[in-house]
């Protein structure tokens, strides 16, 4: 995809100059390598949508249909790749010491591209959790040797992530909100940026006087607000501006 050379420059060196630069990235980036958007056309499994199944009352009322649609997410997420735009991030960070990613992703491709600290709003796919100890263990097995997977007190383990009717981790949240109030520059990727209370994170950013880039597919509601906009792929437009 070619952009405006003249609105390219410009953000480069507003990347540049920045001395913070905080990035929020949404199922946009994922679904460039591969990865179905959670309430897109192949939301569906079986005759199941994702918001009946991603929630604690599902998950108490039968936890083996829950881990079987989260085996099959997870063999989805296991072959898939970080795409360039993951990697330009990687290259950001690098150049920017303050530098704060924040995910509303659960695929952990962004660590698979190489970035350092990552602040995971919605959890992690790759994390089980203990129903009755507690204990929490990263497993990237695929598939699943047993479903439900149980803890070696014998508890049951969920996925170590958000689900509809979920408070968000407060230290990730926390963490969130501090990379905003305090960034000079603010990336919004991949995300519409409608899902609450992620999406307060660029209106606080901007609220705060920092620099508001924004790269999506389509138009949003964030869109008349940013001071730069690029529709396309991320994967095709981060590149040209983090070069």
């Amino acid at each position: 995809m070619s952009i405006q050379p003249s609105k390219t420059e410009e953000v480069r060196e507003e990347l540049r100059a920045a001395s913070s630069i905080a990035v929020l990235t949404g199922a946009g980036i994922s679904e460039e390598s591969g990865i179905p958007v959670f309430r897109g056309p192949d939301g569906l499994w079986k005759q199941y949508r994702a918001e009946d199944l991603a929630t604690p009352e599902a998950f108490a009322r039968d936890p083996r249909l829950v881990w079987e649609w989260y085996d099959w997410r997870r063999s989805r997420i296991a072959a898939a790749r970080p795409n360039p735009a993951h990697e330009a991030l990687v290259l950001l960070e690098n150049h920017c010491p303050g530098f704060a990613l924040i995910t509303q992703n659960v695929d952990g491709l962004h660590d698979l591209a190489g970035s350092r600290h990552v602040i995971k709003l919605h959890g992690d796919i790759w994390t089980l959790r203990c129903q009755h100890c507690g204990t929490v263990k990263s497993d990237r097995w695929v598939p699943l040797p047993e479903i439900p997977p149980r803890c070696a007190c014998g508890g049951l383990l969920r996925p170590g992530v958000v689900w509809f009717g979920e408070a968000l981790p407060p230290a990730a949240w926390q963490a969130a909100v501090e990379a905003a109030e305090s960034c000079a520059l603010f990336l919004v990727v991949g995300t519409s940026a409608v899902v609450y209370p992620a999406a307060e994170l660029p209106m606080l950013a901007k609220h705060r006087g920092a620099k508001l880039i924004e790269i999506n597919f389509e138009p949003t509601a964030l869109t008349p607000l940013a001071d730069y906009s690029f529709v396309g792929k991320a994967g095709e437009i981060l590149p040209q501006l983090v070069s």
